[in-house]
């Protein structure tokens, strides 16, 4: 199945599940994170008081609130080190535990949130490749469409230069 870049506010993606770059909290911050939390209301961030919050390379799943897809996966990704403190594992059992966890739920469609690529400061070119790669590995055993939404331009240019062979859209 398909991997497609859309770029597009996330919280509108009409798709079973979303994935949030989350804090370790899970209770919400800022950028995209603030944003789905604020869009879901506040049944998301009572579910996700119930947690106990989540480590880095990590992912939870909640119910979605007020948002128009059925789950929310809140995947903790590492902050930029300089690339030698093991973020490139992180990043990718980021997006791996992601996918398991929305096969497990029966999910069909998934967008993503470019992880760690805001504030943790993770470098775009190579949080872009990381995830093509690893959603793209996934995809040759499993059935899924997935949407890499890279909301910010320069995220979406170097998506487009890096992957020009990668459908933009939804389907």
């Amino acid at each position: 199945m398909p991997l497609r870049f859309v770029r597009t506010d996330i919280t509108v993606m009409p798709v079973d599940a979303i994935v949030n770059a989350a804090n370790h909290t899970l209770l919400g911050g800022g950028g995209v994170d603030g944003c789905i939390h604020a869009a879901a209301g506040p049944a998301l961030f009572a579910e996700c008081r119930t947690l106990g919050g989540c480590e880095p390379g990590q992912a939870k799943i909640t119910g979605a609130g007020n948002l128009p897809c059925r789950y929310v996966i809140h995947a903790v990704g590492p902050v930029w080190r300089g690339g030698t403190a093991g973020e490139p594992e992180l990043l990718a059992s980021c997006y791996r535990t992601s996918l398991s966890l929305a096969r497990e739920h029966d999910c069909k469609t998934v967008a993503f949130a470019l992880i760690s690529a805001g504030i943790y400061g993770y470098p775009i070119d190579r949080a872009v490749s990381l995830a093509v790669e690893t959603i793209q590995e996934f995809l040759q055993e499993h059935e899924m469409t997935v949407y890499l939404v890279l909301y910010d331009p320069e995220a979406y240019q170097s998506g487009k230069l890096l992957y020009p062979e990668i459908p933009e859209g939804m389907e």
